[in-house]
């Protein structure tokens, strides 16, 4: 098997990570070892593989295959107002601060991992409602061009909404069925969707808010640090980063942020 009884690295994990950034662009390397590996060897086992080069092999001629493969690495899962009570706080308390460093009345946000683009459209459903006279951009990537393509379609199963206030879904939603449903069009207009490899590609600078949210939880330390550094260069002065539930940044203060509220920091020059 690909993982051993003590979790000793099989050889071909190395040309496995090789293959696969050749291929797709991302690189294992920046991840941690063990627990992507344990992730990976559940698709080699599906997939009838013996050794993880075997499987690269089999889903390099299977597009379906390759996609669940990336999904799988990705973490592409996602619904409307993850975690309501943080957005609560983004909307009562966040965005108002933001609002009270900008001079035109203009916010630029980043959804940094937009997955299927539930977190970029709850952005704009929270500005569309309760800061109706703010000017926003929203820029939405994702290294997996496949979700991004499925968030400019702009359809979701409607478990994906169990958490966006019914005023709001009425008002935003129209159900196509019983099981599925498309965000208004009028709310694609703010954002705008790019293919971006966080550990690879230039960041724009010049933003209010960056959402990196569930996106690094298995990035090794060391490269958690260091997208983090980045992040910070690519916000204004006072401006803040909104993290996941389970992402604390270590260190804060030596990149020059600080922690306004659970999840959210801010730049300090």
């Amino acid at each position: 098997m690909p993982i051993g009884e003590n979790n000793v690295i099989d050889p071909d994990y190395e040309k496995f990570k090789e293959k696969l950034y050749k291929k797709s662009g991302i690189n294992l390397s920046n991840y941690k070892s063990k627990q992507m590996m344990r992730r990976i060897n559940m698709l080699v086992q599906g997939a009838g593989a013996h050794t993880f080069c075997e499987y690269f092999n089999i889903v390099d001629k299977d597009a379906i295959l390759y996609e669940k493969l990336i999904n799988h690495i990705t973490i592409n899962v996602s619904e409307f107002f993850r975690n309501p009570e943080q957005f609560n706080v983004l909307q009562k308390e966040i965005i108002p601060l933001l609002l009270e460093n900008t001079k035109n009345n203009t916010l630029k946000f980043w959804c940094a991992g937009s997955s299927t683009g539930e977190e970029p459209y709850t952005i704009a459903m929270i500005m569309e409602e309760y800061f109706p006279r703010c000017h926003y951009t929203i820029l939405a990537t994702d290294i997996d061009k496949n979700v991004l393509s499925k968030s400019q379609k702009r359809i979701y199963p409607i478990k994906n909404t169990v958490n966006v206030p019914r005023p709001i879904f009425q008002k935003h939603f129209t159900k196509n069925n019983a099981d599925t449903c498309q965000i208004d069009p009028h709310l694609k207009k703010h954002i705008t969707f790019k293919h971006h490899n966080l550990l690879l590609d230039r960041f724009e600078t010049g933003f209010d808010l960056i959402l990196c949210r569930n996106v690094v939880i298995y990035f090794t330390e060391e490269t958690k640090f260091e997208l983090y550094k980045r992040f910070y260069q690519s916000l204004k002065p006072d401006g803040v980063l909104f993290t996941g539930s389970t992402e604390q940044i270590f260190r804060a203060h030596e990149i020059g942020f600080s922690s306004i509220r659970h999840f959210f920091y801010q730049r300090k020059e």
